[in-house]
């Protein structure tokens, strides 16, 4: 395999991804979270993280509209539900697990 192909087959699957995302709005980012400590902001903090090192402007509000497909405005009044008490405090203990690491 080239370099080229490499790049091309990682590109197509990140976009397979981003699908994937798109088409199971229902997941929410802190399911996400929970399970593989990532989440759709996250994969926009390092695109725009990956774009920035490449020396291209694009700010976390353009990242997020590329990672959502849609301002995260529109998505997050249209697909994010509230965490429940349950999940928050996962999250919680997720993130406190860390700290000890």
């Amino acid at each position: 395999m080239t370099e080229q192909q490499r790049i091309e087959i990682e590109a197509a699957a990140f976009r397979r991804l981003l699908s994937h995302l798109d088409n199971n709005k229902d997941v929410q980012n802190i399911d996400l979270m929970l399970v593989g400590d990532f989440c759709r902001n996250c994969l926009s903090k390092w695109y725009a993280a990956e774009a920035q090192a490449r020396g291209l402007d694009i700010d976390y509000d353009a990242a997020r509209e590329a990672i959502y497909g849609m301002p995260y405005s529109q998505w997050k009044e249209n697909h994010q539900a509230p965490a429940t008490p349950e999940q928050q405090a996962a999250f919680e203990a997720k993130q406190a697990a860390k700290k000890k690491d």
